[in-house]
């Protein structure tokens, strides 16, 4: 179906495709129970996928998403595409692992840019964009702007085809903001700096030391326009807020997880990601200590359960595994309402990161 999708060229196919589309996801709706569609999901929630065949490149948001795009322009996720390969010291980390450009090497390029196969090239397109942090579209772009029919609206769409086109457009690829953890991964797969070498040979930072996701998401680069449909960029209300601050550090402790478990030597890399996750384990504590939740348990044994040293990979990468499953679950499940108890651990707005 995929592959007819990227075939589509007459407005009649279009049609008809999108009305397959739609037959398919309410058979999916209808027959599949929940516990078979989060199983689904979780089978791909570890998957970060970022094929530069797949990726349309931000100028295929614009038409619908001005605003988010506007303030995306006023972000160093913007800026990044002219200004990180004019500096010294991204050419002096290139240069320490014979990377020779920075714009032509995955291991700058997976982060920073956005990549796009343009007529058989692949070309780096942007900075860190819209497909960056939601998965690239080709897949999921239709789908997920489909609001139940040709004269169909956002406002007009029933609260069971929302389900549906969000359920499909996941099962697609797209990294729906309505599961924080989706976005989270993305944030935390970067700003860990999940790579030995990079970090032990290129010196570059072990990972972004400050970062934590409710006070990195809604200062400079919070997008919130679709709830106000499009009248301002809206705060996320209290509850939200909350669910982002537990998904922030259970994101932090998988990715941190993770690095510790590449780790192959006692040097900067391993010892950060240790160090990280040991400190993260303690914020997970405390915020167990404060509301009950089982998917915050789950996590916490998990981390609990090994030791952050050398040659545990198979050991840390599972309990990675588990935070992660256990971060996506909490996400799909809790709004907030119940977590009014670690509101003294969230920061406060003067906190929120703005340059």
């Amino acid at each position: 179906m995929d592959h007819c999708l990227a075939k589509i060229r007459t407005k009649h196919e279009w049609h008809c495709q999108k009305a397959m589309l739609r037959c398919f996801a309410s058979c999916l709706y209808l027959y599949c129970s929940a516990s078979l569609v989060a199983a689904e999901a979780e089978n791909q929630i570890y998957q970060i996928i970022s094929d530069p065949a797949e990726m349309l490149g931000p100028d295929s948001c614009t038409k619908c998403h001005e605003n988010e795009m506007q303030a995306w322009h006023a972000t160093p996720h913007f800026t990044t595409f002219d200004s990180l390969h004019r500096k010294a010291e991204a050419k002096a980390i290139a240069d320490r692992l014979g990377l020779g450009s920075v714009k032509r090497n995955d291991t700058c390029v997976n982060c920073h840019y956005t990549q796009q196969q343009v007529d058989e090239r692949i070309r780096v397109v942007a900075g860190v964009s819209c497909e960056s942090c939601h998965g690239a579209a080709r897949d999921w772009i239709a789908l997920h702007n489909d609001y139940g029919g040709p004269n169909a609206t956002k406002e007009s769409e029933t609260p069971e085809h929302r389900q549906e086109r969000i359920e499909t457009s996941v099962q697609a690829g797209m990294n729906n903001p309505t599961n924080l953890y989706l976005i989270a991964r993305q944030c935390l797969a970067c700003h860990t700096t999940p790579n030995e070498a990079l970090v032990n040979v290129g010196d570059h930072a072990a990972g972004s030391k400050e970062f934590e996701l409710v006070s990195w998401s809604q200062g400079m680069v919070r997008h919130n326009f679709l709830r106000t449909g499009g009248a301002a960029n809206a705060q996320s209300a209290p509850e939200q807020l909350r669910v982002m601050y537990v998904v922030g550090v259970l994101a932090d402790l998988e990715a941190s997880l993770r690095a510790t478990a590449q780790a192959t030597s006692k040097a900067p890399f391993g010892i950060a990601a240790a160090q990280r996750a040991a400190g993260l384990k303690r914020k997970l504590y405390d915020i167990s200590q404060r509301v009950s939740d089982p998917h915050i348990d789950d996590a916490l044994h998990a981390a609990l359960s090994v030791p952050l040293k050398l040659n545990h990979n198979a050991e840390l990468t599972a309990a990675a595994d588990s935070v992660g499953k256990a971060a996506y679950n909490f996400a799909a499940q809790t709004d907030g309402s119940s977590l009014a108890a670690i509101d003294p651990l969230l920061p406060a707005p003067a906190q929120y990161k703005t340059k």
